[in-house]
């Protein structure tokens, strides 16, 4: 009977309307959250099949993608059972975005300079060494699920909060310049609507980790979108530009 009843109660008894239950509407809800953050993480696209079609990688930086790559990786980590059971969502958009990530570092290690692919090469590997040092930490110190998730939660929304804030010196070019040219809409967009559905999923499942970094990375797209509708009008409106805007991906997934 019990069971009837938990079924009955994803519909309203008065006006005969159905409404999803809580587990669909948790589906739902998350498959939201998926396709914004998938969105983010493909964002770049354009940009690497410009790369790809003029085969070197000119002025563009691989800094982002390298600092999104480890954020994506301390992501999963957060969500193993072992550290924040109950997060598969968290790993599986994530987990995707280190895919992408690896992609893009990819193209760099391909078409950029020799001392570009050094440089890049010691940074990759003091991510691996750092994330070696993290799980050994996690694993071999805490003993519970409360030190790990405080342990690899703090260190996500630091990472979080490095990468969203990456966007700050583009905007002040833009007010600098009165030009949204290295801003692109639908960039700013993404970061937005990434940033509002990961704080709310934040909210939903009382995670302090998720709501901070993209509670943050929430207001810093709404400032971006809020200067691309003052200066749009002031913006030269010229041919393709020769650079973009490399914002970089996160869950935040957070």
């Amino acid at each position: 009977m019990a069971g009837v009843t938990s079924v009955l109660q994803g519909f309203a008894p008065t006006t005969g309307t159905r409404f999803p239950s809580p587990l669909l509407r948790d589906g739902a809800r998350d498959c939201y959250g998926n396709v914004i953050t998938l969105g983010l993480f493909l964002s770049p696209v354009p940009t690497f099949i410009k790369i790809w079609k003029r085969k070197a990688v000119e002025d563009f930086s691989p800094i982002p993608y390298l600092a999104t790559f480890l954020n994506c990786a301390l992501w999963v980590f957060y969500g193993m059972p072992f550290v924040h059971p109950n997060s598969l969502l968290i790993v599986t958009i994530n987990g995707f975005g280190l895919v992408l990530e690896a992609l893009y570092i990819t193209m760099f290690f391909i078409y950029g300079t020799r001392r570009l692919r050094l440089k890049m090469l010691g940074i990759l590997l003091a991510e691996i060494a750092f994330m070696a040092i993290v799980i050994l930490v996690v694993i071999l110190a805490s003993h519970t699920y409360q030190d790990r998730t405080k342990i690899v939660g703090s260190l996500c929304v630091i990472f979080g909060t490095f990468m969203y804030g990456a966007p700050l010196s583009i905007m002040g070019l833009v007010i600098r310049t009165k030009s949204v040219e290295y801003m692109p809409f639908y960039l700013s967009l993404a970061s937005f609507l990434n940033g509002i559905d990961w704080t709310i999923y934040g909210f939903i499942h009382f995670d302090i980790f998720v709501v901070l970094p993209n509670g943050l990375g929430a207001l810093l797209g709404l400032a971006q979108l809020v200067l691309y509708a003052c200066y749009y009008k002031t913006t030269p409106k010229k041919g393709e530009s020769n650079g973009e805007l490399e914002l970089p991906t996160t869950m935040s997934t957070s």
